[in-house]
């Protein structure tokens, strides 16, 4: 891990765990080297620092490209393994740079929905992901944060202070045991696997499960 990313991610670590009292799960799911796709439900704007924050290597995020023309963010996402991808479109040179990243050994966390959850709940997620594990043979760590749509909700402009945040990391999907299939097949079983995951986080954190539909 280069200095100056660990610098930056104790940073994030001193705010989000002096701000709020955060406890992750299952670290020990997310391989320690080699390439590997952490697929999250999308909660805030704070979710790729959620994200990260139990994983002792440095994390790659695909972000929309609206926010690298922003002065200085766009830097600063950049420097921090950020890359931008143009939403709602087939980007296929965003496509090209997640491959050579995960082909190079490197983490890639990407929010499959899309955008932030409306309510809190977890969403189909997209088969683009999938698509992205299946080319580069990495693991697929199905990934679910809680607590942060309460702090920074989509319609909020600025985060609120004082509650839990959870982090909980599935077991791996192995690259090999979805090699062949169709992605949006395995898009619609991981998305029933976020949600279940995300209901064992709330009853990890003392929450009410939330009743999705039966699929």
């Amino acid at each position: 891990m280069r200095l100056y990313y660990r610098i930056c991610k104790t940073l994030c670590e001193l705010f989000i765990c002096g701000s709020y009292r955060v406890r992750a799960y299952g670290s020990e799911c997310v391989p320690t080297e080699g390439g590997a796709l952490l697929l999250s439900n999308h909660q805030s704007f704070f979710d790729p620092i959620a994200v990260g924050l139990a994983i002792n290597r440095e994390c790659h995020y695909m972000a929309r490209d609206s926010l690298f023309e922003i002065p200085l963010l766009g830097r600063l996402f950049a420097s921090l393994n950020a890359f931008p991808v143009r939403r709602d479109t087939a980007d296929i040179s965003a496509m090209k740079e997640a491959i050579r990243r995960l082909r190079a050994g490197a983490i890639l966390c990407v929010f499959p929905e899309a955008t932030r959850t409306p309510d809190g709940g977890i969403h189909p997620i997209k088969g683009g992901a999938i698509a992205l594990a299946q080319r580069a043979k990495v693991p697929i760590v199905p990934t679910v944060i809680e607590g942060l749509f309460e702090i920074w909700p989509r319609t909020k402009k600025f985060p609120g202070f004082g509650r839990r945040i959870g982090v909980l990391y599935g077991l791996p999907v192995d690259s090999e045991s979805i090699r062949d299939r169709d992605p949006d097949d395995v898009a619609g079983e991981l998305t029933l696997t976020l949600r279940r995951l995300h209901n064992q986080l709330r009853a990890n954190m003392g929450r009410p499960p939330l009743h999705y539909p039966s699929e």
